[in-house]
């Protein structure tokens, strides 16, 4: 009997060991086959691949962050200078269609409307005679950023395991066999680069060289260097001039090196031959198992800080696509955690200090004329891709698109001084990886000088977390250039003496009586950013206690500008006129700005606003593009309604094609637009993260948005503005029992919690009263509301909380456990 305890004991050791494997793995039983959306993606923020898991030809298809067509260039128009005060007065006269047509001729740039984001092509592996299979698996371990494909052929089992090393610059492949002597393939590269060149060396190197494209008046002129190099455990290689040739090996060991000659973006002087073979000769010195082990490692660096378990089902046992599927349906709630770390494993695989920032596409495109040119679409797009950074604890890789922005602070200063003659630096809704900062694709489109006032709340919000002095001292001059421009690019309404922006645009929109256009003044996204920059830069000027002349500038020229509006449907208005339709379900919400990720609009401070918000929302509906639910998701977060918060999450992870008119999710989880933008697999995972921890409002609210399906679970490792770390959270029928926080900088923390609870101690919590003197959660007053006269609105109900303050030191650990 005793044995046969022990024996149990075992099993349900190793049922457990595997579910909790199981449930931080994407896994199918079926081959990508030709289908891109079906393959899966590996990274080290400056190579991405894409693996298919076919058997019979499998596809490596390659990325490298710097590969971009084009060379360092400038897309001003400086037309726009004279044009200015005639556009705005066809504005402030009502003919929006005539400044306009007026804005394309003269604000548009006459050149380039952005490079592209270009593959470098395909390593094909070809395995003859390997149709004939059973038993197949491939998968993605996102806890060790890992994609294996398993089959067998006859009596022998082939095994590929395939890793984007986060150590060295390679990819890495090992195809190995359960039988000596019986692995034989080919290897050969593919690429849609129309100027390349297929090589083998002498000592049987693969190689692929070339020059990216000209595109829109810009030449071509990044050089890539691509060179893969084999080790084998017993057989031989061969090699032709353009093919790599394996023959009764037990085990090949593939190695990808990349480079290019880019720089940076006015520097294109590298030497890609050098950069590509130094990379290789690194790492090919090395082991396979070795090199293995420090990319677990450094990947686990990242992604181990924070877990989430939100409860498993037996639905753990499908395939992902399978899941997918029946996810609307069926109660999965595994899935949603191995969605959220699947957009933590895609931001860890796509931007590491260094390199580039995610793209529209992250680091993973196989067009050669990708959508959108897969390049940085700043009136929403690519500050999404970041949301997950600092609350998901993955601050260092923030790091690019902070570098990115201090960069467009340079290159944006000639544009505001040539399209504006304006102080500091403006960008409009693109750029690329040159750092373009005039306006494109068109007026509907392009007229947008924000981007430079919402990319530098990203510098703001990093401060926020980590309260590094020296840091704030680093960006505070791009932080500064952003409100600069503002404070001489506003200009009076003639009708209500309101400081706004003109000309401007709500992003993509536009209202049925512009007749089209959709160019106007002082919208309502443009008074919130414009708010948020003063107010940025006078917390931070404050913080380093500089500028106090500029301050009182700012704070003359912020009472000036126009309030948020709430319209005769109860909205908050989109534009200063209530003329918004309540039947418009359009993708960009982005008057919504105020709510989230910015914290104007709040539920204790501008109840109204609040109520005005949720509105606007109902009115919008919830079947829309994927980036578009994934922004929806942290709304309602921010709503405090984690019921409808869940069911965005429903229709994002539904498979695309489902949602009449909307976007959703393809079979790997990557996110549809469609097609794929991965700002939607980041904006749900930022989504997720609202909708257990907040830290706007002044204080940190915990269980925010919790959903009924997630009665029971924890979370740990999430992190708040003013340097807290949630250590550990588990709630039980939706109620905390145990909390742990570390501070990492001391000063008051303040909690809103879902239930009453007591220290480990046993000690009561006080009651917080007045303002938070913690300076992170300062919250600057906003405008206030102007209410229709046809509103009616009604508060929102919200549950009841319990506010508590405690004083913290740098290093604290505080545990409350519930009453």
């Amino acid at each position: 009997m005793k044995k046969v305890y022990i024996l149990i004991f075992l099993l349900g050791v190793s049922l457990v060991h595997s579910q909790e494997t199981q449930n931080l793995k994407l896994w199918y039983n079926q081959p990508s086959g030709d289908i891109w959306e079906n393959a899966l993606p590996i990274g080290n923020g400056r190579l991405g691949a894409m693996i298919y898991g076919n058997v019979d030809k499998e596809i490596i298809q390659l990325n490298e962050h710097s590969l971009w067509s084009g060379s360092p260039n400038r897309n001003d128009n400086p037309a726009a200078l004279k044009a200015i005060p005639e556009i705005r007065k066809l504005i402030f006269e009502g003919k929006h269609k005539d400044a306009e047509k007026l804005a394309n001729q003269n604000i548009i740039t006459k050149k380039s409307h952005g490079q592209m984001f270009q593959p470098l092509g395909n390593l094909n592996l070809v395995f003859d005679g390997h149709e004939n299979y059973t038993n197949y698996h491939r998968e993605l371990d996102i806890e060790k950023a890992v994609a294996k494909t398993i089959y067998t052929l006859g009596d022998v089992t082939y095994t590929r395991e395939t890793f984007a090393s986060m150590t060295d610059r390679v990819i890495v492949m090992r195809v190995s066999t359960s039988k000596a002597g019986s692995l034989s393939f080919k290897v050969d590269y593919t690429s849609p680069q129309k100027q390349k060149t297929f090589a083998t060396t002498p000592n049987k190197d693969l190689t692929i060289f070339g020059v990216t494209s000209d595109h829109e008046t810009v030449k071509g002129m990044v050089k890539f260097k691509g060179i893969t190099r084999i080790k084998l455990d017993g057989g031989s290689l061969s090699s032709t001039d353009t093919e790599l040739s394996i023959k009764n090996a037990t085990t090949a060991t593939i190695y990808i090196s990349i480079a290019t000659n880019f720089n940076n973006y006015k520097d294109i002087s590298g030497d890609e031959n050098k950069r590509a073979t130094e990379y290789l000769n690194k790492a090919f010195s090395k082991s396979y198992d070795k090199l293995l082990t420090s990319h677990i490692a450094a990947y686990q660096k990242y992604f181990n800080r924070v877990k989430l378990d939100l409860g498993t089902t037996p639905a753990v046992d499908l395939p992902t696509d399978e899941r997918l599927k029946n996810f609307r349906n069926t109660n999965d709630p595994s899935l949603v955690s191995l969605y959220f770390q699947y957009g933590r494993y895609l931001l860890i695989s796509s931007s590491q200090p260094g390199g580039q920032p995610a793209n529209l596409q992250g680091i993973w495109n196989k067009n050669i004329n990708p959508a959108w040119d897969s390049k940085y679409t700043i009136n929403i797009n690519a500050q999404m891709n970041y949301w997950p950074a600092e609350r998901t604890n993955l601050a260092e890789l923030h790091q690019p698109f902070l570098e990115m922005i201090k960069e467009l602070s340079v290159t944006g200063q000639e544009t505001a001084k040539v399209m504006y003659g304006a102080k500091g630096w403006v960008a409009h809704h693109n750029t690329d990886i040159w750092r373009v900062t005039g306006a494109v694709d068109g007026s509907f489109w392009g007229t947008w000088p924000e981007a430079g006032g919402w990319l530098s709340q990203h510098l703001w919000e990093h401060y926020l977390y980590n309260g590094d002095k020296t840091y704030l001292a680093s960006v505070y001059p791009a932080i500064k250039g952003a409100a600069q421009f503002y404070v001489d690019f506003l200009v009076e309404d003639p009708q209500n003496k309101w400081l706004v922006v003109s000309p401007s645009i709500s992003p993509e929109n536009s209202p049925k009586s512009f007749e089209g256009a959709s160019i106007d003044a002082g919208t309502t996204m443009d008074n919130q950013i414009v708010f948020d920059i003063f107010s940025t830069t006078i917390r931070a000027a404050e913080a380093l206690n500089t500028d106090t002349a500029f301050i009182e500038t700012l704070k003359k020229t912020r009472n000036r500008l126009a309030p948020m509006h709430i319209g005769q449907y109860n909205q908050l208005q989109e534009w200063l006129d209530d003329i918004d339709d309540p039947k418009d379900n359009h993708r960009h919400i982005s008057h919504l700005y105020g709510l989230f990720p910015s914290n104007q609009i709040s539920a204790y401070k501008t109840p109204e606003l609040f109520a005005a918000a949720k509105n606007t929302l109902i009115q919008r509906g919830d079947v829309s593009t994927g980036w578009s639910m994934g922004w929806k998701v942290n709304w309602w977060a921010k709503l405090q309604d984690g019921n409808h918060a869940y069911k965005l999450i429903q229709n994002q992870l539904t498979p695309l094609g489902v949602n009449p008119g909307g976007g959703g999710t393809y079979n790997n989880l990557f996110d549809a637009h469609p097609p794929f933008q991965i700002d939607g697999n980041f904006g749900c995972t930022s989504g997720i993260s609202e909708m257990l921890v907040q830290s706007s409002n002044g204080a940190i609210h915990l269980l925010p948005a919790l959903p009924d399906v997630w009665k029971d679970g924890n979370v740990n490792g999430l992190k708040t503005r003013g340097g807290f770390e949630v250590l550990e959270m588990q709630w039980k029928d939706a109620k905390l029992i145990k909390l742990v926080i570390k501070s990492e900088l001391g000063g008051n923390l303040r909690l809103r919690l879902p239930n009453t609870m007591k220290q480990k101690s046993g000690a009561d919590l006080l009651d917080a009263n007045g303002e938070n003197p913690n300076p992170f959660y300062f919250v600057a007053e906003t405008p206030v509301a102007i209410i229709s006269k046809k509103a009616t609105i009604m508060l929102l109900e919200l549950k009841p909380t319990t506010i508590v303050d405690i004083p913290t030191k740098k290093g604290n650990v505080i545990t409350l456990l519930s009453k």
